[in-house]
């Protein structure tokens, strides 16, 4: 495995010095963040974020993530410019030793938290989805902002866009999927680059908003529009693993067979029946998860794609932006680390 951690750039209050001194770490995994979802990223850009991460010992290989654009998930008169435009954005990266470009196809926001800084008894703090707090509440009637939601948009913007979304359903943006698909993918596979799309967060509608990539047969069917490697999984273990239907483990065993997970967003969740969930910890003790029959299931299928520790909790007196900051994400990395040397050497007896 490629052992990996996010860094937002310039602005990340924590330093690649810091990150290189993370045992085993391998990748930087950044993106150009000044540059809005449809536009094209100058070389500039993406070869300045490289020296940076070169310069302090570890590779820039991986993005996350390039936006895709509402136009293009909507399918309106401007998805064939603006997938070009896409198009254009996975050369650029692969000229500059990019193989792995993450995205998402959720409508308006990428992901929903009702509450940054739930507190634990420990101490700690981590994000949480309550669904009772959302009990009620209308996003065409009232004005609502949740964690995770895109402010680039007014509320107005917000509520054409349910509407707009509500009108195409769960087909619609399917067949939008699609057309996306047919024309990047060959694009990807031309440039020697995996695009690994990340399931929706959580896997289940929200205000009514369609939602495709939740579970095994949404993520088949994703896999048989276009079968090639370089048409692939971001597959992260939180966000399917809020709904209790999803076999993470199984599903790691399936789709690591087929070669069609590229990234791996490791991180641990407790459910609760209602649909909530709060994320915890990364050892499988401290959720729902076992993180051990994950990682197994990884290494038994040869997987040797990209892993980072995903969302991590805030100790030890640490503020930064909520879920990604040094202690927890850091110690989450060791942990992987563990876990893949003890799988490995373990498949060899």
């Amino acid at each position: 495995m490629k052992l990996a951690f996010r860094w937002y750039g310039e602005e990340d209050p924590i330093p690649l010095s810091y990150i290189r001194q993370i045992p085993n770490m391998r990748s930087v995994v950044s993106a150009i963040y000044d540059v809005k979802p449809g536009e094209i990223w100058q070389e500039e850009s993406i070869r300045k974020r490289k020296e940076q991460i070169e310069k302090n010992g570890m590779l820039f290989d991986i993005v996350e993530s390039v936006p895709v654009p509402e136009e293009i998930k909507l399918g309106t008169e401007q998805a064939d410019r603006l997938t070009d435009v896409y198009c254009e954005n996975i050369r650029r990266c692969a000229k500059y030793g990019i193989r792995c470009i993450t995205y998402n196809f959720m409508p308006i926001f990428d992901w929903t938290r009702t509450c940054l800084d739930h507190k634990a008894p420990d101490g700690s703090s981590s994000l949480i989805f309550d669904s009772n707090q959302l009990k009620g509440l209308d996003p065409l009637k009232e004005e609502i902002h949740l964690p995770g939601w895109d402010r680039s948009y007014t509320q107005e913007e917000v509520r054409t866009l349910i509407n707009e979304y509500e009108k195409i359903g769960e087909e619609g943006l399917w067949k939008n999927l699609e057309n996306f698909l047919k024309k990047i993918i060959p694009v990807a596979e031309e440039y020697h680059v995996r695009m690994a799309i990340h399931p929706d967060d959580p896997p289940y509608s929200i205000f009514g908003i369609p939602r495709i990539i939740t579970g095994e047969n949404g993520i088949d069917r994703l896999l048989s529009i276009v079968d090639s490697p370089a048409n692939s999984l971001c597959f992260c273990t939180g966000s399917l693993g809020c709904a209790a239907w999803n076999d993470i483990p199984g599903m790691a065993y399936k789709y690591g067979a087929k070669n069609r997970i590229a990234f791996l967003h490791l991180r641990q969740i407790k459910r609760k029946t209602d649909g909530s969930f709060e994320e915890s910890g990364h050892l499988s003790d401290c959720g729902d998860l076992d993180m051990y029959e994950i990682v197994k299931a990884l290494v038994d299928t040869g997987f040797d794609g990209y892993v980072r520790s995903d969302h991590g909790r805030m100790i030890w007196g640490e503020n930064g932006k909520p879920g990604y900051g040094l202690y927890d994400r850091a110690l989450g990395a060791a942990y992987i680390n563990g876990l893949f040397e003890a799988c490995e050497k373990g498949r060899t007896r």
